[in-house]
């Protein structure tokens, strides 16, 4: 019998060994580990330099984490069907490695325990995250299809900092700054996450915004909105930058421009969006460093 659309694919992407990749490699490729991982490990890093209790910190990282895995998976139940046709054999869906009611599940239980692990925080933090997990399930299904595609992100990210900060003793409000720039970060995640795909989504219907504004725009607003996150996280806090602020804005300094310039894959290269999670880390241990937290006192 003649192999057909998912068949073929899943042909395409077998092993050396011949094997098809199996289910658990599959869930972690399609989580989406690498901002999943990023996020979780910095939203975690800053709540224990905020002052939190390390069982505090634990249910912090197992909120985040498993917020992370529902939107992941969600978002590739949710593109089956522009993956297939775009055949992007890297996808475990398309390649047979996950069914999609599997994935379904898993994304339905990730959020299933997201949410006591997001009240556990406290009621208003728990509140404030399960927003932006809200805010990121409602891109996927259907907001990236319109020109208010950044704002799911910007509302996720900036919401980070209010779920750690509401979750301290006393119950403080966020800093400003770090709800900018979490916002900004987010915004700049958004745009050099799609850039890759742009012609893809095009051609399948969605015209998100940086879809209606066309690579070459979006690439310099991508770079605009990334570093003015850098400055905003590094002169925002209080005090002098020192030199872990200097040095983390250099080094943003460095990573923004990488969504404008030629690189290696062209259109389709991943470097853009791989540097907007390096100049999110770099920014993140900067103000751990440099002993910036976001409950009351000086930090």
């Amino acid at each position: 019998m003649r192999e057909t659309g998912t068949q073929q694919v899943e042909a395409s992407v077998r092993l050396p060994d011949g094997r098809v990749p199996g289910p658990v490699g599959g869930f972690v490729r399609a989580c989406h580990p690498e901002p999943t991982a990023v996020v979780t490990v910095l939203v975690t890093a800053l709540a224990a330099a905020s002052g939190l209790a390390p069982a505090g910190c634990l249910l912090v990282a197992g909120a985040v984490l498993t917020g992370q895995l529902s939107v992941g998976w969600c978002n590739d139940r949710v593109d089956h069907g522009r993956d297939v046709a775009a055949g992007r054999t890297e996808k475990p869906l398309v390649s047979g490695a996950l069914r999609p009611g599997a994935l379904e599940l898993a994304a339905g239980t990730a959020l299933a325990l997201c949410v006591p692990l997001s009240l556990a925080v406290g009621l208003l933090a728990g509140l404030a995250h399960l927003i932006g997990v809200g805010a990121a399930w409602a891109y996927n299904l259907g907001l990236k299809r319109t020109p208010l595609s950044w704002l799911p992100y910007a509302l996720g990210f900036g919401l980070l900092p209010a779920f750690v900060a509401l979750g301290l003793p006393g119950r403080p409000w966020p800093p400003g700054w770090a709800v900018l720039g979490g916002a900004l970060l987010g915004m700049g995640a958004h745009l050099t996450n799609v850039l890759p795909d742009i012609d893809a989504d095009l051609a399948a219907g969605v015209r998100g915004l940086p879809q209606r504004l066309g690579g070459g725009r979006t690439r310099v607003l991508a770079a605009l909105v990334l570093g003015s996150a850098a400055v905003v996280l590094t002169l925002g806090p209080p005090g002098p930058p020192g030199a872990a602020g200097w040095t983390a804005l250099a080094v943003t300094g460095l990573m923004a421009p990488l969504t404008v310039l030629p690189l290696p894959g062209g259109a389709r290269s991943r470097v853009p969006f791989l540097a907007t999670l390096v100049l999110a880390a770099t920014a993140a241990a900067a103000l751990v460093t440099r002993g910036v937290g976001l409950g009351p006192g000086p930090g």
